[in-house]
């Protein structure tokens, strides 16, 4: 299992500078991957784009880049660009976000998230790995190709945010894999990992990427760091995508999910992830108390992991 740092759900107010300076200090500790969210802050692709032309080594991902406020060929150009930029080491995460966030706060139409995004996938994916698309469908119809010097001497794997049945399926039919948030073991094991890889399966594609995203924080006072974590995260357990998760995991809160305990207990619950096939791990360290003291040992810990779980 891949280890990487997801830096979106405790630091929504970094500005680009600090962004940038994370991803490099994440390549330097050796970390496989660092990953951002798109929320209401900077755009993620742009800062990764300015990320891949400072850093050698480090895969970057977006969890996720919501659909909805941008046509599939406007991402696809910004994807592509940022590929370059990177030299390759993009891994576009989309999903549809919330129906709070989308019909809400953007005043869109949140109609139809299942078959919105497939017909998405169906626009995305083409441009992404072939330049041209010629597709039409009940939301989208476009035929064209993008002309962006050195993409075709890239490829950008796509994840999919997906969590219900159906986009499970369309996870493991249309792209490289999914990847989840405040969705514990025991739905992972159950629900995801079997429906996304059936769905691959049979549409006889590779086998797909299952980036899992969890809170996680070693300390020897686990009983603190799962009521600080609910805390923490309480706003994620009130989307109802997330709550069925928790609900179907039979977890009251975040707390009940995050990885956490002393280093013999958290390395234990990493390996016991990988071993029912979450091939990435996207950890959000978070602080058990004020003084913070547990972020770097989780940090430390999570560094001498890579490479052997």
């Amino acid at each position: 299992m891949r280890i990487g740092l997801f830096a979106g759900a405790l630091e929504f107010m970094q500005d680009v500078a600090d962004r940038l300076r994370r991803v490099s200090a994440a390549e330097d500790d050796g970390f496989d991957s660092y990953w951002m969210p798109q929320n209401f802050g900077a755009d993620a692709l742009t800062v990764i784009a300015m990320a891949g032309m400072q850093t050698s080594r480090i895969e970057l991902g977006t969890a996720v880049v919501p659909t909805y406020p941008r046509h599939p060929v406007a991402l696809a150009q910004q994807a592509l660009t940022a590929q370059v930029a990177a030299g390759g080491r993009l891994t576009l995460g989309i999903g549809v976000s919330h129906r709070s966030t989308i019909e809400d706060w953007l005043g869109l139409s949140y109609e139809r998230p299942a078959s919105h995004i497939e017909e998405y996938l169906s626009v995305l994916r083409p441009l992404l790995n072939e330049s041209g698309v010629d597709f039409s469908g009940r939301e989208f119809r476009v035929a064209g190709e993008l002309q962006i010097p050195d993409a075709d001497m890239v490829s950008c794997p796509v994840v999919m945010a997906a969590l219900g049945p159906r986009m499970l399926d369309i996870a493991g039919r249309l792209a490289d894999g999914t990847v989840t948030w405040m969705t514990g073991p025991a739905t992972l094991r159950g629900h995801i990992i079997p429906r996304v890889n059936d769905a691959a399966a049979a549409a006889e594609r590779p086998y797909p990427r299952v980036c899992v995203g969890m809170p996680v924080a070693v300390t020897d006072n686990p009983e603190r760091a799962r009521a600080r974590a609910d805390r923490l995260f309480q706003h994620y357990a009130a989307l109802p995508g997330y709550r069925a998760m928790l609900e179907r995991e039979g977890a009251d809160g975040p707390g009940a999910i995050a990885i956490v305990g002393d280093e013999a207990a958290v390395e234990e619950q990493l390996r016991a992830l990988s071993a029912i096939g979450a091939t990435d791990l996207l950890a959000t360290i978070f602080p058990v108390d004020e003084s913070q003291t547990s972020v770097p040992r989780t940090r430390a810990l999570l560094q001498s992991l890579v490479g052997r779980i």
